[in-house]
């Protein structure tokens, strides 16, 4: 194995750490604020052959007007099971079925969908947060091997962690500002 370097976790760190806030920022676009768009059944779990699958990996999942979905399952005999996680799913979303084919109308939000939705968002911050600990926790028990292995003192392992929790501070900020604005735009009548 090539020798792993102070310089190399640092990199490492920061690169997951950007790709963590990436997710989050992805997961808060699905999270609706009145408009259909198919992206949010992405994370929605079909079982399909006792695997858990996306719906649109066994789906085709389009927009029939600005307000409400069409999910056309590939397998008749998924038709129900897609229904069936679609609601199951905590989006606050009532499939129903014409045929082979689900239609998902998008409510209108109220205000007690807001607060559910702020809730949502707010799950999906704290577990960007705790990946972020993760990653941190990952660089930290690195440096501590790299120390084990003298190829590294413990004053560069201590200077080292100290330069990646203001890492994972940072970051961890850019998670609430984000949590934040979406907040705002859930709220916004």
């Amino acid at each position: 194995m090539a020798e792993t370097s102070i310089a190399d976790i640092k990199q490492a760190t920061a690169q997951k750490m950007t790709k963590s806030l990436e997710a989050l920022k992805n997961d808060l676009a699905k999270v609706r604020t009145g408009r259909a768009h198919a992206g949010i059944l992405d994370h929605v779990m079909v079982d399909y052959y006792g695997n858990p699958t996306p719906v649109p990996q066994v789906a085709n999942v389009g927009l029939a007007d600005a307000r409400t979905l069409n999910v056309q399952p590939w397998e008749k005999n998924l038709v129900g099971k897609v229904e069936k996680a679609i609601r199951d799913a905590d989006l606050g979303l009532n499939p129903a079925t014409h045929g082979d084919v689900i239609r998902v109308p998008m409510p209108a939000l109220t205000e007690e969908r807001r607060k559910e939705l702020i809730k949502v968002v707010r799950s999906e911050a704290e577990n960007a947060r705790v990946a972020m600990r993760n990653i941190r926790r990952d660089a930290n028990a690195a440096l501590k091997d790299m120390v084990k292995a003298k190829t590294a003192t413990e004053d560069e392992e201590r200077r080292t962690q100290d330069e990646v929790q203001k890492l994972t501070d940072k970051y961890i900020g850019e998670i609430d500002k984000l949590l934040a604005e979406k907040e705002k735009d859930l709220l916004a009548v």
